[in-house]
Parts: C-alpha cells; sequence; structure tokens
C-alpha cells in the first residue's frame, strides 16, 4: 500500500521534466566556452588546493597549466 501515491509522483516530475522548456542563458554559455578570465581564476584556486593537498608548492610544478 501507498505504492500507487510514489508511482503517481514519479510520474509527475517525469512528464514536468520531460515537457519542459529550460531557459538558456546563452551569453553566460559563450563567456564558459570562450575560455573567459573567470575560468582561469578558478584554475588557479584548483592547483592553490590540490598543491595543499599533495604537500607541494607550485613553483614546484611549472606544467600544471597543461
Amino acid at each position: 500500500m501507498g505504492r500507487g501515491r510514489a508511482k503517481a509522483k514519479q510520474t509527475k516530475v517525469a512528464r514536468e521534466l520531460k515537457y519542459s522548456v529550460p531557459t538558456t542563458d546563452f551569453d553566460s554559455l559563450q563567456r564558459e566556452l570562450s575560455g573567459g578570465s573567470s575560468n582561469s581564476h578558478r584554475d588557479e584556486v584548483f592547483a592553490d588546493q590540490r598543491a595543499d593537498r599533495e604537500g607541494y608548492s607550485l613553483e614546484d610544478d611549472d606544467d600544471w597549466r597543461r
């Protein structure tokens, strides 16, 4: 008992996902694909975090951007 309610909710969610029209921010997508300045900052932050985790400095690893 109760399976019908769960199945009905799953069906409702599936229909909403199938028939909804998502809004796409094409300007944001273009910036992301063109490799804007925000990506280079994010890469530096991730490299710093990786260096901290692995116990070495970025000066020791000059080719981390490749």
